[in-house]
C-alpha cells in the first residue's frame, strides 16, 4: 500500500525540496501540505490544509490521523527575536502538531528539521541553538515508533528552489561557489535538496540506526 505523509513549511527551500522528491516517489500516494497560505502547485497526489493557528490544531484533528509519517521542515531565523518569541514558534509550533499526530497516530515517522550547531544538553550560550536542542530532545523522546533529526549545515538548492530568507539566498546567489567548493573539498558536509528529501522519505520506508541525521547521514540515506 502507497503511504501517505503530511509536510510542514513546503514554501521554505527544505521543505519544498522535501515535497517534490515526495510528489515523485513511487511508494507515496499521497501528501498533505499544511500551511497558512497555498502552495500554487497542483498535483494528483497533493492535498492541502490551511491552517492559520500552528498552536493549536485540535479543530483540524480529525483530518490528521492515518498517516504514516510527517516531515516538519517549518522553521525561522532567530535574527532579531527574542528568545521567547523564537521558542513560540520553534518549540512551540513543533511541539502543537507533534502532540496532535502521537495521539492519533503514535505508529507514524515524525522527522524535525533542526540544524547544526544545535545545542541537545539546552544550556549552552546561543539562544537559538538551547530552544532547538528542547525540540530535539522533546521530539525523539515523545514515544513515536519512528523520530528522526534532521541536522543539515550547508545546502545546495536543486530543482529551481529559492530559500525565502533574503540573507540566505543572496548567499545562494552571490557565494554558492564558495559552497560548492566546501563540497568538492569535504564531500560529505554539504547536501542537497533532493538528498534531504530522498533520505526523509528512507527514514520512513527503511529506518536509520542514528536518531540524529548530520549530513553524511542524510547522502548514505538518500542512495538507500
Amino acid at each position: 500500500m502507497k503511504k501517505k505523509v503530511i509536510i510542514t513549511g513546503a514554501t521554505g527551500m527544505v521543505g519544498k525540496g522535501v515535497l517534490l522528491e515526495c510528489l515523485d516517489h513511487d511508494e507515496i500516494g499521497e501528501v498533505l501540505v499544511i500551511g497558512r497560505s497555498p502552495i500554487n502547485i497542483k498535483h494528483p497526489r497533493l492535498k492541502e490544509l490551511i491552517h492559520k493557528d500552528f498552536s493549536d490544531f485540535t479543530d483540524v484533528t480529525n483530518q490528521l490521523s492515518g498517516w504514516d509519517a510527517c516531515y516538519f521542515c517549518l522553521g525561522i531565523s532567530a535574527a532579531g527575536l527574542k528568545e521567547e518569541e523564537y521558542r513560540r514558534i520553534t518549540y512551540g509550533y513543533t511541539m502543537s502538531l507533534a502532540n496532535t499526530l502521537f495521539k492519533n497516530s503514535s505508529e507514524m515517522t515524525f522527522n524535525y528539521v533542526s540544524g547544526q550547531g544545535t545545542d541537545s544538553s539546552e544550556k549552552g550560550s546561543m539562544m537559538w541553538a538551547r530552544v532547538k536542542g528542547k525540540t530535539e530532545n522533546d521530539i525523539l523522546n515523545l514515544g513515536f515508533e519512528k523520530a528522526f533529526v534532521f541536522r543539515p549545515g550547508a545546502i545546495i538548492p536543486l530543482r529551481g528552489i529559492k530559500s525565502r530568507t533574503k540573507s540566505y539566498q543572496f548567499m545562494y546567489d552571490y557565494f554558492m561557489w564558495l559552497v560548492k567548493g566546501i563540497k568538492a573539498v569535504s564531500p560529505n558536509s554539504v547536501v542537497n535538496t533532493t538528498q534531504i528529501g530522498l533520505a526523509m522519505i528512507n527514514t520512513m520506508l527503511l529506518g536509520y540506526d542514528k536518531k540524529i541525521l548530520k549530513p553524511k547521514d542524510m547522502i548514505i540515506l538518500s542512495e538507500k
